[in-house]
């Protein structure tokens, strides 16, 4: 019996209480995050905690053994982990997203579909895509990827360099967005074990914000990988082998990641105002209306992200919206944070204070697809159009 046949012959498995288990997890990566940015070290211990909690399988589907969460309940899980230490909660993402997808990729076979959510539910294995490279960038701009699958008798043979992969020493399953070597090329993913022969991962991760991720260059040197492990390929042009509704999961669980940076640099704020007792005033600064008005301030933009973030995850934002709130999100986010430095002053500037790591953590937030520019034009298009329909 394979093991997929064996789980499904077990009980389901029941989401973790997690108003019981994420206080505590957020506390205990709170606790060692500036440790992490300083040494730009990966949380091992993070994921391990996610694992021993039953998390790492909160959006594979039941089927294969997962918990099969909604987004609501994966936002949720992704903000708690974000206000202890962003880092692992993008890595977390690019788990969930994966796993939520799953079963509406056409190219994934079966028992690498078993596969991987096995490994993640017995093991603790991560995934993600690698898709940036030295040339091109960002893939979502456009272009032909330099990475090449060759095809051979005996599997397919690939090599090139990937750049930006997050959580790359800690996954077990990278797939890695390539070109085949026909005649006309077909472009698309290649799973790959990170311990193949022929990987090699170059620590060149030196970043302003996010210092935990790990996101090194990834070297495949002729990696051999079974001929079904091309999972998708297409031809260049050809519409996303995924849903829709996956980009409403990136955006929401992404711009999530950020808001919870700037939740944990007002708490910070806070405490610091109350704390603060200059002599000349005999009294905490929170006592006045300045920054009093300013917390105020603060609070109205990240009610303004809860109510985003919530109803985008609950389906509620039209068509084409959920690009808008992930940068809606992510500029309120920024704001919060630099609210907080130009209140603070120097000591929100002092690396003893967790408040100028949430500054860089924060602006990371600018980089993930989809950017500002492709996002506010696309939504300008959409608004013209609408306009012209109706004249």
């Amino acid at each position: 019996m394979s093991t997929a046949a064996a789980r499904r012959l077990e009980p389901s498995p029941r989401l973790p209480d997690l108003d019981a288990v994420l206080p505590g997890l957020t506390q205990a990566f709170a606790a060692t995050a500036g440790r992490h940015d300083r040494e730009a070290s990966f949380p091992f211990a993070n994921f391990q905690a996610l694992h021993e909690a039953g998390l790492l399988a909160l959006t594979a589907p039941k089927r294969l053994g997962g918990l099969e969460s909604d987004l609501p309940t994966a936002l949720k899980v992704v903000s708690a982990v974000a206000r202890g230490e962003p880092a692992t909660a993008l890595v977390l993402v690019m788990q969930y997203l994966f796993h939520a997808s799953v079963e509406g990729r056409s190219g994934w076979p079966e028992h690498l579909k078993q596969r991987v959510i096995g490994d993640a539910i017995d093991h603790g294995a991560l995934i993600n895509a690698l898709r940036v490279e030295p040339d091109l960038g960002t893939p979502a701009r456009g272009g032909l990827p330099a990475t090449i699958a060759r095809r051979t008798p005996e599997g397919w043979r690939i090599s090139g360099r990937k750049i930006y992969s997050t959580g790359s020493s800690a996954l077990t399953w990278f797939v890695v967005w390539a070109r085949s070597d026909d005649a006309a090329p077909l472009v698309g993913g290649w799973l790959v074990r990170a311990d193949s022969p022929g990987v090699v991962i170059e620590e060149t991760w030196d970043h302003l914000g996010l210092r935990a991720s790990a996101s090194h260059d990834v070297v495949f040197e002729d990696v051999l990988v079974p001929l079904d492990h091309a999972l998708d390929p297409q031809p260049p042009g050809a519409p996303p082998p995924y849903s829709a509704v996956f980009g409403t999961w990136s955006s929401v669980l992404t711009a999530a990641i950020y808001d919870a940076v700037a939740r944990s640099a007002r708490d910070w704020l806070a405490d610091f105002l109350i704390s603060r007792r200059p002599a000349n005033l005999g009294a905490s600064l929170s006592t006045l209306p300045r920054f009093q008005e300013a917390l105020g301030e603060i609070d109205g933009l990240l009610l303004s992200n809860r109510v985003l973030l919530d109803s985008a995850a609950k389906g509620d934002t039209g068509a084409g919206e959920s690009g808008l709130v992930k940068h809606l999100v992510t500029e309120n986010a920024i704001t919060v944070v630099e609210k907080a430095l130009k209140l603070t002053g120097n000591p929100g500037l002092t690396r003893a204070n967790p408040l100028e790591r949430h500054h860089r953590d924060v602006l990371c937030g600018r980089v993930h697809t989809p950017q500002a520019d492709v996002v506010l034009t696309g939504a300008g298009k959409l608004a013209f159009a609408s306009r012209e329909t109706q004249a």
